[in-house]
């Protein structure tokens, strides 16, 4: 997996992340646990995208984060329904809309909001019972009734492998979620349009780049173990 050097300012591990990255590749620094100082640290180095996992953490934050206007927030936890609405208020971005269910009632709740949330489809590539999300059959089933859902923007794709994985094992996941979205967007939806793959953490980052990701999410790699 990728192997992490967590010494150094926060400033200086982004400059050398950055450095690796492919121009296609947004990072956003995830921010479950992390102070608001923390935060600011970031957002000085160049970070605008942050991820929180919590809409009680993210209130808060958002809250102290206010003279920090252009930040894009977003959504990388599971998301109950009865938190929908507060979710489309906060985030930019969805990347857990992980049931047919759920993007229904984000799509009725962002239709009274008069918002266009931009969300993206969590699925199990492998069976796990520890993860949320489609399978690959309930996705490719639901495909139609996604694609009636007006007021939002389907665009990508988030998948998050098993625990367990070999590197070889791991890389394969990632290439199974860039080969569904990819015959997805073979079949023309009017609705739907997978650009983004969401995949990628701090432990195996490189190996979701090399699938195809287009957003990592990373917490440890840049701000070290959380207290």
């Amino acid at each position: 997996m990728t192997s992490l050097n967590l010494t150094g300012t926060i400033a200086e591990r982004l400059e050398t992340l950055r450095a690796t990255l492919p121009p296609r590749v947004k990072l956003i620094a995830v921010t479950k646990q992390v102070s608001v100082a923390a935060m600011r640290e970031a957002y000085q180095a160049g970070v605008r995208d942050f991820g929180e996992s919590r809409i009680q953490e993210a209130t808060q934050k958002q809250a102290e984060l206010q003279d920090l206007p252009d930040i894009n927030w977003h959504l990388i936890g599971h998301l109950q329904s009865n938190k929908a609405k507060s979710a489309l208020l906060l985030f930019q971005w969805i990347h857990s809309v992980d049931s047919l269910k759920l993007a229904q009632r984000l799509d009725s709740l962002a239709g009274e909001l008069s918002c266009q949330p931009q969300v993206c489809l969590q699925v199990k590539i492998a069976s796990d019972p520890n993860k949320f999300g489609f399978s690959v059959t309930e996705l490719m089933e639901s495909l139609p009734a996604l694609n009636g859902c007006q007021h939002l923007q389907i665009r990508g794709l988030m998948s998050i492998p098993p625990l367990g994985l070999s590197e070889a094992e791991t890389l394969k996941f990632f290439e199974r979620t860039a080969e569904l979205a990819s015959k997805i967007e073979q079949q023309s939806w009017s609705h739907i349009h997978l650009q983004h793959l969401s995949m990628g953490m701090s432990e195996d980052y490189g190996l979701a780049i090399q699938a195809g990701s287009t957003f990592i999410r990373l917490g440890r790699a840049l701000f070290g173990e959380r207290t």
